[in-house]
């Protein structure tokens, strides 16, 4: 926990800068962030199984494209 007292005669702007510079040097924050969006190991099944999901969901993309069902995507058509 990071504490910061008030010195005397000292403006609030300056106190919130020390705190800030407290909290950035502890590593508050980043112990923060990786809680935050920490993803749990998976296995290597798991990670072949979502490979094959994603390549069948290409393919199929690709036969609809083929058979005209999907329109065929260009990356111009969104440039201005």
């Amino acid at each position: 926990m990071v504490e910061v007292t008030k010195k005397e005669s000292e403006s609030l702007a300056s106190l919130l800068r020390r705190f800030n510079r407290k909290v950035q040097q502890s590593g508050v924050l980043v112990e923060a962030r990786k809680a935050r969006f920490y993803e749990p190991p998976r296995s290597k099944k798991q990670i072949r199984e979502s490979a094959k999901r994603r390549a069948q969901i290409v393919k199929e993309k690709e036969y609809l494209r083929k058979i005209g069902k999907l329109p065929t995507f260009d990356r111009n058509m969104y440039q201005k």
